[in-house]
């Protein structure tokens, strides 16, 4: 399976100010591209804390589009998606799978969910299992597009192929929200490093594309 990270984050890595806000970063250029790159993965997946805060749909809104819809995929170790979040109500719409590490919430099954019990790691959902998982649905390519734990959970298992980042002109400071959490490193190589693919100006934002080295 091919792992995609997409950040949309201020020039010092932050995806949101101390108190949460995040909209918008980046500009609409940007948000397009970052459209046109749900089209083209099998799957986007986030965590159930970006469910939580924003509420999102996941699905590709470009005008005139007419392709498949992404699978929407959620972390969430003990199915805290709200059962009124657009997610649950458009299960019918687009497929959503909820990755967990308990047994399947009929309410969630019900509405259309698919629910997959996986093993934990440290209380959270075991990344690896989780893609494994995954791909024993027949999906072969998740974009992952947040939050900063499962950015950071996917990083340190060394499963990102590609990092799709778009930058916006304009610095948070420490307080923000990082884009990426904490990675444990004491090491310089024990980091994950990327090779630069293409930079492109999207209006006043960067995107810069890499893949693993």
């Amino acid at each position: 399976m091919r792992v995609t990270l997409k950040l949309a984050t201020s020039l010092d890595g932050r995806i949101a100010t101390a108190a949460g806000e995040s909209r918008w970063i980046t500009g609409e250029a940007a948000r397009e591209a970052g459209q046109r790159l749900r089209a083209v993965h099998d799957a986007v997946l986030v965590g159930v804390a970006t469910v939580i805060a924003d509420d999102p749909a996941l699905t590709v809104r470009l005008a005139g589009y007419g392709g498949d819809q992404p699978t929407r995929v959620v972390l969430d170790s003990r199915q805290r998606i709200p059962p009124g979040s657009k997610l649950v109500a458009g299960a019918g719409d687009a497929p959503v799978i909820v990755v967990s590490t308990t047994a399947a919430n009929k309410a969630l099954t019900d509405a259309g969910v698919v629910v997959l019990q996986v093993a934990e790691d440290g209380g959270r959902v075991d990344i690896r299992a989780a893609m494994a998982a995954l791909d024993g649905e027949g999906l072969t390519s998740v974009m992952v597009e947040g939050g900063g734990e499962v950015a950071a959970s996917v990083l340190r298992a060394g499963l990102v192929d590609r990092l799709e980042w778009f930058r916006a002109p304009m610095l948070l400071g420490g307080e923000g929200r990082p884009a990426v959490a904490g990675l444990g490193l004491n090491r310089l190589a024990d980091a994950t490093w990327f090779r630069r693919l293409s930079t492109e100006s999207l209006g006043e934002d960067l995107w810069e594309r890499y893949e693993r080295a």
